[in-house]
């Protein structure tokens, strides 16, 4: 049966309005992920993220490293700032998080070379907690050096 013949057969105004409302809403879960293309920000104070944020050309995500291609708080992805190609770790996601992991105001990387130390020296916003046990796993296990980047980090939430 479809919604207007159900409308037909209800000529109750209160339930007819009831059947319309709900068929407008989403019940799909929400994401807490980066996906492609999505623009992000570079926290630390790198050469090259400055000079991109200072334009209003924010980095946005070509490449995720992970088999179901979106990233989570400590992923490595791959931004393409200022006509390069750059490695970077997410340190903060803008969408509804799981527990124990902070919702940002706006979705933070950290840019870093080949072997996992971060270009910049200092990082401006605080960065999860929870990154610091995920970094560790990832330094042992693909033999990057990421405790550099919570190294610089000055504060964590």
């Amino acid at each position: 049966m479809s919604l207007k013949n159900l409308l037909q057969s209800v000529r109750s105004p209160a339930i007819s309005n009831y059947v319309t409302q709900s068929s407008r809403f989403h019940t799909s879960a929400v994401c807490n992920e980066i996906r492609k293309l999505a623009r992000l920000r570079v926290v630390d104070n790198s050469d090259i993220g400055k000079r991109a944020m200072a334009e209003g050309k924010p980095p946005k995500c070509i490449h995720v490293y992970n088999k179901q291609m979106v990233a989570k708080v400590g992923d490595k992805v791959l931004v393409a700032i200022k006509g390069q190609k750059k490695k970077a770790i997410l340190v903060g996601c803008k969408q509804k998080q799981q527990p124990k992991i902070p919702k940002f105001d706006s979705n933070n990387v950290v840019l870093i070379d080949d072997n996992g130390t971060p270009l910049g020296t200092r990082i401006h916003v605080p960065i999860p907690t929870i990154l610091r046990t995920i970094l560790k796993e990832k330094t042992q296990a693909k033999g990057a050096d990421y405790t550099k980047l919570l190294g610089i980090a000055s504060r964590f939430v």
